[in-house]
């Protein structure tokens, strides 16, 4: 019966993990759908900020201020059975949240999965909570990052930082922090990207990385004329990379999760084999026991 129980768990475990590695390659093909509007998105800005250099531009998300308090965003995910994904990514959270207390510095807590939820709800302030899912849309990035930007834009908030869990292969993957507002122009010009791409290789599953070169600014015209003046284009546009990061950064986190799942997994399915091996070697052994004994009685039943 165990071994039976055993080949059952085997067949769920296997099964979960070809699930997830479906799902990686539909977040791989979300993260590649949206590289156009992004990188278009990233030229036109850069070739604005550029542009505007020389004016002083002066824009509430590029400007620095005295931090007083900080909204700390953390991405976890939604469910378990993801080895230690979610444990790496809340010890990465509560480390930062022990460091602006450390600091002096006060700070509330936006939760983005169900994990980071229910264990930051119950010892920080945390003011808004939301689910991350399998597959996070613009919709809903862009309806966090509204929240987000009202908060900072109001003064509530000096700056956003954000702790998500970076993809760098389906057996790896990085806790990071990183500063959400306020947007930096230097890095909006050069930051470029790494794009991974799910493979099989020899029966494995495998990742291949391409490093993407940062979007070179667009150039305009001297004599172009914008109908709107360019400080209100870039005004409008600021807050459509902030919420294509975000979104970009949920993409990144639900590639970890569930890269992390297919590991955990696949050692779950590897366990299960070799427990099976075991068990059914203590069952021959068993048998051979009990027929050495029938074969031992028989013997000594015909000697007498």
């Amino acid at each position: 019966e165990r071994v039976d129980s055993v080949k059952n768990t085997k067949k769920i475990t296997s099964a979960m993990r070809l699930v997830a590695a479906a799902k990686v390659r539909r977040a791989q093909d979300a993260v590649l759908k949206t590289r156009p509007f992004s990188e278009t998105l990233q030229k036109v800005l850069g070739g604005l900020i550029e542009s505007l250099k020389k004016d002083n531009f002066d824009s509430p998300l590029l400007t620095e201020r005295p931090v007083n308090k900080v909204l700390l965003v953390s991405m976890t995910g939604d469910r378990g059975l993801c080895g230690g994904y979610n444990t790496y990514a809340i010890k990465k959270a509560e480390a930062r949240a022990m460091e602006l207390q450390e600091q002096g510095i006060d700070f509330d807590m936006v939760t983005i999965g169900t994990k980071g939820t229910q264990y930051f709800g119950k010892r920080y302030n945390v003011v808004k909570s939301y689910t991350i899912g399998n597959a996070p849309t613009a919709e809903e990035a862009t309806a966090i990052a509204d929240n987000i930007l009202a908060t900072y834009l109001s003064g509530e908030a000096d700056r956003v930082e954000l702790t998500y869990t970076r993809f760098t292969s389906l057996i790896a993957s990085e806790p990071s922090v990183r500063t959400m507002l306020p947007l930096s122009p230097t890095g909006i010009e050069t930051e470029g990207d790494e794009i991974f791409t799910m493979t099989s290789k020899d029966g494995q599953f495998a990742v291949d990385a391409t490093i993407a070169e940062p979007a070179a600014p667009e150039q305009f015209p001297k004599d172009m004329i914008f109908e709107q003046d360019p400080e209100q284009i870039l005004s409008a546009i600021l807050p459509l990379y902030f919420n294509g990061q975000l979104l970009r950064q949920m993409q990144e986190s639900v590639a970890s999760e569930l890269a992390a799942r297919m590991t955990a997994m696949q050692a779950a399915s590897d366990n299960a084999s070799d427990l099976m091996k075991s068990l059914t070697l203590q069952l021959n052994r068993k048998r051979q026991a009990a027929i050495t004994q029938e074969i031992a009685e028989i013997v000594a039943g015909a000697n007498s």
